[in-house]
């Protein structure tokens, strides 16, 4: 069996007319697509229980204060130490 090998189909190079109006024709089409996508994804999506929900806030608030007072205390010996540095420079 011998295969003919095909020629690429050409396609109609289309007017500016034609361009404009295909695009308002399927513009609400493509306006709904990325919502439409978004739904299908949020559909998928696997929720945390109150529980696990109430916990993982509580943890995050946690760290949260606990990052804060490093920091407190990381600002407070920095600032303690341009003190020292500058009595000693003046």
């Amino acid at each position: 069996m011998s295969e003919a090998k095909r020629k690429p189909v050409k396609k109609e190079k289309l007017s500016v007319m034609d361009k404009v109006l295909a695009f308002f024709k399927n513009l609400p089409k493509n306006i709904a697509k990325p919502f439409m996508n978004t739904w299908r994804e949020l559909r998928k999506v696997t929720w945390p229980t109150r529980e696990n929900l109430i916990n993982s806030t509580l943890l995050v608030l946690a760290f949260m204060v606990f990052m804060g007072v490093v920091i407190g205390l990381l600002d407070m010996g920095s600032t303690e130490v341009v003190k020292l540095l500058s009595r000693l420079a003046g």
